[in-house]
């Protein structure tokens, strides 16, 4: 009888142990070992202000989404200058600055050329999917590994890569040397990429041209989302500090497009308007659904830039109406994006991280105006005077370009004189302290043989250097200092918080919700995901893994 009774409770427990594991699974399905589709997004100009200023307008599902079901890094900025498209696409998947993969800025001067030289530039691929010459472009300037070539790599060149943008260097830079394609944006309103990725666009792509969306999108007028007394974060809609377009009488709403479209005869009136980015969305799901990425045995990624938001904030300014109806357009756009992915692979199957490639400053003269230090600087008048006084010392010139804050010298002919280039050097440095605005200057000389304290402005533009694409002498300009002769719109481009700090949220495998207020680099992105998948950091890497990210992860 006692056998009999210690059988029967071994059948309970065993009896009970399987319910239990049914539950578990039922409840805690696991997560695949890897993620099947990896997607880097990238807000072109976005500040991190932006997440919690325009908060209580967004809806629940885009933004929102990221932050309640994601992680955020509350604390994430650039450490280099200048802060521009080409090097902060560049720096987030490469996972280093420009000094080491060479993208130095949007454009620099070549030496060896004499020419100036824009960061994506390749004349000898040729444009696919358009007559013009939009499309002579690949990675080639970039001279280091992407996190995206290294994915691509570990998988044996099984998983597909994907770069997505209306700006070439935004679709380019992300997607790396071994992409399977990148796509841009052309002024005849159709996607276009060059000979460096293929031969013909895939029919996909000529079917989703033959669609001409951005004709569909430009013919009605941008009204705002919400009533305009709704908009209080902003100024008013008619302001001096607002640029516009050919064709206005006043920067102002409704922007009559159908309009504005024909005045300025081409399909380009797209990227400045929120319909660039809901364009660059409808592609990027199409990419996805037509080349079955995340369908196959390995990780694939594509890497999305919304560019609209960079044109719109250069054009307006981040104070504006146009500026925050963008931003709560593109919050449709990503909850669009969010349902998609969901759908169509499921959440647990996505790693997404969002990030931006740099931030910006309010326009200049709003701040002269409410008493704040701001100003502006013109570069032609102060490089005339420079001239003016080398060639009466020296009796040349010297100089060669000027780039990106930077003057390079014309090393030739300092050698013909047998001048000291260090000296020279040194002259234009403590010249160019005459002028307003210019708060320091660093010459090359010091930047190759001096170190710098990581927080100090000096090491950012040391994280900037790379001898053979930069200047002689280095400008840094006083806070909220821009160059412009022009008192409408912004930029950016400074080592100062308000060009550096950009939001970073993670979201989907692997991912549990939670922030972190730990000092974070945009170039951390690109060794986390190594990490998170076990694969090699990007050649050139100088970041650091996230450990706040990896924690969430386990």
């Amino acid at each position: 009888m006692k056998i009999l009774t210690l059988k029967s409770l071994f059948l309970v427990c065993l009896a009970y142990s399987s319910v239990l594991t049914a539950q578990t699974k039922t409840i805690a399905k696991p997560l695949p070992e890897a993620p099947k589709l990896i997607v880097g997004i990238v807000v072109d100009q976005m500040r991190y202000d932006y997440l919690y200023r325009f908060m209580d307008k967004f809806g629940e599902d885009g933004f929102k989404r990221l932050m309640k079901e994601g992680f955020n890094c509350r604390n994430t900025n650039y450490n280099y200058t200048p802060t521009e498209t080409g090097p902060g696409h560049a720096s987030i998947f490469t996972g280093t600055t420009p000094c080491i993969h060479g993208i130095v800025g949007n454009n620099w001067y070549d030496r060896v050329s004499e020419k100036g030289v824009y960061c994506s530039d390749d004349k000898s691929v040729k444009t696919v999917g358009a007559v013009s010459d939009a499309g002579q472009m690949s990675p080639k300037n970039m001279i280091a590994s992407t996190i995206t070539d290294e994915v691509h790599i570990a998988s044996n060149m099984y998983s597909k890569v994907i770069g997505i943008a209306l700006k070439d260097r935004g679709a380019i830079l992300p997607a790396g040397h071994t992409a399977n394609a990148a796509y841009w944006y052309d002024s005849s309103g159709a996607w276009i990429s060059s000979t460096w990725y293929m031969k013909e666009l895939p029919t996909w792509v000529q079917d989703f041209n033959k669609k001409e969306l951005p004709k569909k999108y430009l013919s009605k007028s941008w009204n705002t989302l919400i009533p305009l007394d709704k908009y209080m974060d902003c100024y008013p809609d008619n302001n001096k500090y607002e640029s516009k377009f050919k064709g206005e009488s006043a920067p102002t709403f409704p922007h009559d497009l159908p309009g504005l479209m024909a005045a300025n005869k081409n399909l380009d009136m797209i990227r400045y308007t929120p319909f660039g980015n809901s364009l660059t969305k409808d592609f990027a799901m199409a990419a996805i659904e037509e080349e079955h990425m995340g369908m196959g045995f390995a990780t694939d990624f594509v890497t999305i830039s919304f560019s609209s938001t960079d044109y719109i904030g250069h054009f307006y300014g981040p104070r504006s109406i146009e500026l925050e109806d963008t931003y709560l357009r593109l919050d449709k756009d990503i909850a669009e994006l969010l349902h998609f992915l969901d759908k169509y692979i499921g959440k647990e199957n996505v790693l997404m991280f969002l990030t931006a490639d740099h931030a910006v400053v309010d326009v200049p003269q709003l701040l002269v105006d409410k008493k704040m230090p701001a100003g502006y600087f013109n570069y032609k008048i102060a490089i005339d005077s420079l001239k003016k006084h080398l060639n009466a010392t020296y009796g040349d010139t010297l100089i060669q370009a000027y780039y990106n804050k930077q003057i390079y010298l014309n090393h030739s002919a300092i050698e013909k004189k047998k001048l000291n280039e260090q000296s020279i050097e040194g002259d234009v440095a403590d010249f160019m302290l005459r002028f307003d605005g210019v708060l320091q200057t660093l010459t090359a000389n010091t930047l190759e043989r001096t170190g710098f304290n990581t927080d100090d402005a000096r090491s950012f533009v040391q994280n900037g250097f790379q001898p053979k694409r930069c200047g002689d002498v280095m400008l840094i300009f006083q806070t909220a200092w821009i160059e412009s002769d022009r008192r409408v719109g912004t930029t950016h481009g400074s080592s100062y918080s308000y060009d550096t700090h950009v939001p970073l949220l993670w979201y989907g495998w692997a991912v549990h919700p939670g922030s972190s207020v730990d000092v974070t680099r945009t170039i951390d992105i690109a060794p986390t995901v190594s990490l998170l998948l076990n694969i090699p950091f990007p050649d050139g890497c100088t970041g650091k893994p996230i450990p706040a990210v990896l924690n969430s992860a386990k």
